[in-house]
């Protein structure tokens, strides 16, 4: 029997429900670390993300040992300082009232990098676009953050650190890229909409906003180039 190319209806909308309501989480996890079936499957998931020349560039380092999970806080501290300098007035202001991560509350961190220089793959599909290897590994992120939520398990990711500074703090090679920083646990509840919505740091726009047809517009609601 041929199997059917579509989900069924009930599939489907759990797809699209997962797609909607992942959010960035940074708040409300709880203690309880996550089983390691559960990591496994999660990292499975990634594992399991399209590869420009099927090359499977990403690596994982899990972190739950408190003391790496301090250094690497030190590190976000330290950024978020040069950060918050950037701002000025109101805007400075709010920025220092956001929460932007959940390093230490989350009870596993886990660190995703991709190896650009792999000779896996063959070159296939990087002679033009080598940064295609760094796209396969955030492919892998997403990839672990939508069956992450479909586990109810928050995602949080910590963009805010100096990848040198992590690299030393977690033995990464040089020729290896640290792409996303993860903050992993369940959570007390998912938000309704995306926290920096919320508290009015900015607002989503609209899908006709940036959808354009045949030619590029900056402005296609007003068909402007």
């Amino acid at each position: 029997m041929k199997e059917r190319a579509e989900f069924e209806v009930q599939e489907r909308d759990a797809i699209y429900r997962a797609i909607v309501t992942r959010r960035d989480v940074r708040r409300g996890f709880l203690e309880n670390p996550l089983p390691d079936e559960l990591i496994q499957r999660l990292l499975s998931a990634a594992h399991c993300a399209p590869s420009v020349g099927l090359m499977q560039p990403s690596r994982f380092v899990l972190v739950r040992d408190y003391g790496v999970r301090r250094a690497v806080h030190e590190a976000f501290l330290h950024a978020n300082e040069h950060a918050l300098a950037t701002y000025t007035g109101e805007r400075r202001e709010q920025y220092a009232s956001l929460k932007l991560e959940g390093i230490l509350e989350a009870p596993q961190n886990l660190c995703v990098l991709s190896d650009p220089h792999s000779e896996r793959g063959h070159q296939l599909g990087r002679h033009t676009m080598p940064e295609t290897a760094i796209y396969s590994t955030v492919c892998a992120i997403q990839n672990l953050w939508l069956a992450a939520r479909a586990e109810g398990v928050g995602v949080g990711w910590v963009s805010i650190l100096d990848p040198d500074r992590l690299r030393e703090i977690l033995h990464i090679p040089e020729s290896i890229v640290p792409v996303g920083y993860l903050c992993l646990g369940y959570v007390d509840r998912f938000a309704t909409e995306p926290e920096l919505e919320r508290f009015g740091w900015e607002s989503r726009i609209p899908l006709e906003r940036v959808v354009s047809y045949d030619r590029y517009c900056a402005d296609p609601e007003t068909g402007k180039p």
